[in-house]
């Protein structure tokens, strides 16, 4: 069964993505092993280490809420949420905005960057419809235009290999693999893993049969947000920064498990330092803990 690593992956492929502006490294692997039917708890464990962990102080007398610190100045919390009825969706919503919030200047880049692509979705359909609308008018500059781009193809086939390019699109066929580009868009089909990339947006996709993975990564933060099918709750985010926050957190997140149903386990991490693999690994040890894999 494919998985992808988290947070060893994740944690990576934002490095990358701040050290390199436009850089996005996606690795993953086969753990082989079906998940586990998860718990349902009424009252955190929560024990006094942890991995690199160390908690502070007792758990909330309700067995809700325990706080945990880690090496340089990391924070962890673990909660113990109920949904009452209402949506999962909307019971993470709050803790990824609560956690976001904590990188003011990360989150800033990303909505102005959000803002700016849905403007140039706007002008690209405001251009479409125009176009649309001059088709007759323009009937002998596209078939110009048609012979011009025609010129500017390629076709190359070989055994298992199969390459059309015209102007900025391409499809590139390969055994178990299919390319699909079209200037800064770009569809890739490996087995059951589907990619959807947007170089302009900063976006990249990926799905398959055992998890969705989505990122979003601009010149110096990047967010990355993940879940897996089926009824129980199993869901990551990480939102990280090229450089300390007012705030003075780095990197942010969580790792959340439970039935569909609730309640559920949600550890959310703070780090000063956007290498934290050690914190994130003891926040989802917890999680494991209580409610299981």
């Amino acid at each position: 069964m494919h998985h992808l690593l988290w947070p060893a992956c994740a944690l990576a492929l934002m490095t990358a993505a701040c050290d390199n502006a436009g850089t996005v490294r996606i690795t993953s692997t086969s753990s082989g092993k079906e998940a586990g039917v998860l718990k349902v708890v009424d009252t955190l464990q929560c024990p006094q280490t942890q991995g690199v962990l160390t908690r502070k102080g007792s758990a909330r007398a309700d067995g809700t809420t325990c706080v945990y610190s880690g090496p340089r100045g990391s924070e962890v919390t673990l909660h113990l949420v109920s949904l009452n009825g209402g949506s999962v969706q909307d019971a993470l919503k709050v803790f990824e905005n609560r956690l976001s919030a904590d990188l003011p200047e990360a989150l800033a880049e990303a909505r102005a960057d959000e803002d700016r692509a849905r403007a140039e979705a706007d002008r690209a359909q405001a251009d479409a419809a125009r176009a649309e609308a001059d088709a007759e008018r323009e009937g002998a500059d596209a078939k110009r235009a048609a012979a011009d781009a025609a010129a500017d193809s390629a076709h190359i086939s070989a055994p298992g290999m199969r390459i059309d390019a015209q102007g900025d699109k391409a499809t590139v066929r390969l055994p178990g693999m299919r390319i699909d580009a079209d200037g800064d868009r770009a569809n890739i089909k490996i087995g059951g893993i589907t990619i959807r990339a947007d170089d302009k947006s900063g976006q990249v996709n990926v799905r398959s049969t055992d998890e969705v993975v989505s990122i979003d990564a601009h010149d110096n933060t990047a967010r990355i947000r993940t879940s897996a099918p089926g009824e129980a709750v199993r869901a990551t985010f990480l939102m990280t920064a090229d450089q300390s926050s007012t705030t003075g957190w780095r990197i942010v997140g969580y790792e959340a498990r439970g039935p569909s149903g609730g309640p559920i386990v949600v550890a959310t991490v703070r780090g000063k330092d956007r290498n934290e693999n050690r914190v994130f690994e003891a926040a989802k040890a917890l999680v494991t803990l209580n409610v299981g894999d």
